[in-house]
């Protein structure tokens, strides 16, 4: 994982291990997003597909809170500095104040919240917030390091005709 800001093949990997989860996440009836944390080591520290939809989700419940939030269940704040969180989809400024606060020093992100919301339209369930992952970040104390749109033809094949 090169922190510098390149993508690694490693990195479109993991991406790739989103855009499935999202799939499966899809095909249980929920919106089609997902979040993994890994290692410098390539070690999958948690993975979570989201979990918003009502009447059974929580709207808090995005896939990259529920991944952030179980990897710093399992790992300290300095070992999470050096972890990534990966995810199909830019992370909102809710899923970008989490992530923050979890310490988790690099995101990867397939799909921006710009191409995001063409494929969504003004649908209520997915009230796009036109912040950008950057700058929620910008406003901290402590670095979190961000490359990406990456992929997003591929990450935007598991929301075609969902959002109907």
């Amino acid at each position: 994982m090169n922190p510098d800001g390149a993508a690694t093949p490693a990195d479109l990997d993991f991406l790739r291990r989103t855009f499935r989860l999202a799939a499966a996440t899809r095909a249980a009836g929920k919106h089609p997003f997902a979040a993994l944390v890994a290692g410098p080591d390539g070690t999958v520290w948690s993975e979570a597909g989201n979990n918003a939809l009502l009447p059974d989700g929580d709207p808090t419940q995005h896939a990259e809170v529920l991944a952030a939030a179980r990897a710093a269940r399992r790992l300290p704040p300095e070992q999470l500095a050096r972890c990534t969180l990966y995810t199909s989809a830019e992370p909102c400024c809710m899923c970008a104040g989490a992530i923050y606060w979890c310490h988790i020093g690099r995101v990867v992100y397939a799909l921006s919240e710009h191409r995001l919301l063409a494929l969504t339209g003004n649908h209520a369930e997915n009230p796009t917030l036109a912040l950008d992952c950057r700058r929620v970040f910008a406003t901290g104390q402590h670095p979190v390091a961000v490359v990406g749109p990456l992929l997003e033809d591929e990450a935007a094949e598991v929301h075609r005709g969902f959002w109907r």
